[in-house]
């Protein structure tokens, strides 16, 4: 793959990863519309490993409450680290197991711009109507296992490109009264083992191929994308403080109208 092509890649997808757009819907109608080869779903993984990198930084404080609530998780204490990581626990199961047993239907049947249209428009006004009725009262603190198991359970709708996974989980936060700075905290953190979880799998298939080459552009690609998405995700928790989602619904509805043009007409 030319150099241009995955300097464009990770910056779309470093950009997007945490912003309620799709970064896979993204990635997959950026080489579509350039003219470009699907570059695969190896490489779409490379670069979300690379935001990865970003969001475990930028929540390092979380990161390091996390990784203590486990050891306190193993001595059967409790403690809000071991809260919180019980949390991303529950709310990540669903789409392990979801993403394990589709993952052909993943690979292929998914990834049509057809389908890419409807989710950006359908999730985006699904995220709308969930920041306009959804109070703004509640905290990660605040939140109870059955809500956890809801917004796991929407987050398994991300597999489907355009849906947007950041969008989805938020979306549910929002609709269960989480403030949304919050609801997009809570977003972040429960992608850290999910992107773990794909990142591992691809990069075992990569390894058992021999694909050198293939592995050079995805390193390349994750660690532009880790630049990218430092800046994307400070400025979404600095906007979010004080504003709503409704710039990235607008964004979606326009995106999708605009697909609707280039595919259907």
């Amino acid at each position: 793959m030319a150099l241009y092509h995955i300097l464009i890649l990770a910056v779309v997808q470093g950009v997007t990863e945490f912003l309620p757009v799709s970064s896979s819907g993204h990635l997959i109608l950026t080489s579509r519309v350039l003219g470009w080869p699907d570059q695969g779903l190896a490489m779409d993984i490379a670069v979300h490993v690379g935001t990865l990198g970003a969001v475990m930084v930028y929540f390092w404080r979380d990161m390091g409450s996390m990784a203590e609530g486990a050891v306190h998780l193993a001595l059967g204490r409790n403690s809000p680290g071991a809260r919180l990581a019980r949390f991303v626990l529950i709310g990540t199961i669903p789409v392990f197991v979801a993403g394990y047993f589709g993952q052909s239907l993943i690979e292929t049947e998914f990834r049509g711009a057809e389908i890419i249209v409807w989710t950006t428009l359908g999730f985006g006004l699904l995220l709308w109507a969930a920041d306009k009725i959804g109070m703004t009262l509640r905290r990660i603190d605040h939140l109870g296992w059955r809500a956890v198991v809801f917004i796991g359970l929407m987050q398994v709708l991300a597999l489907v490109p355009g849906t947007s996974r950041a969008g989805i989980t938020m979306t549910a936060a929002r609709f269960l009264g989480m403030e949304r700075s919050e609801a997009a905290r809570f977003s972040m953190l429960l992608s850290i083992p999910a992107i773990l979880g794909a990142g591992a799998l691809s990069g075992w298939d990569l390894y058992q191929s021999g694909d050198l080459a293939l592995g050079r552009d995805a390193a390349i690609a994750a660690s532009l994308a880790f630049a990218t998405a430092m800046i994307a995700i400070w400025g979404l928790m600095r906007w979010l403080r004080r504003a709503s989602f409704t710039p990235f619904v607008m964004y979606r509805i326009a995106l999708g109208l605009g697909l609707l043009y280039w595919v259907y007409v």
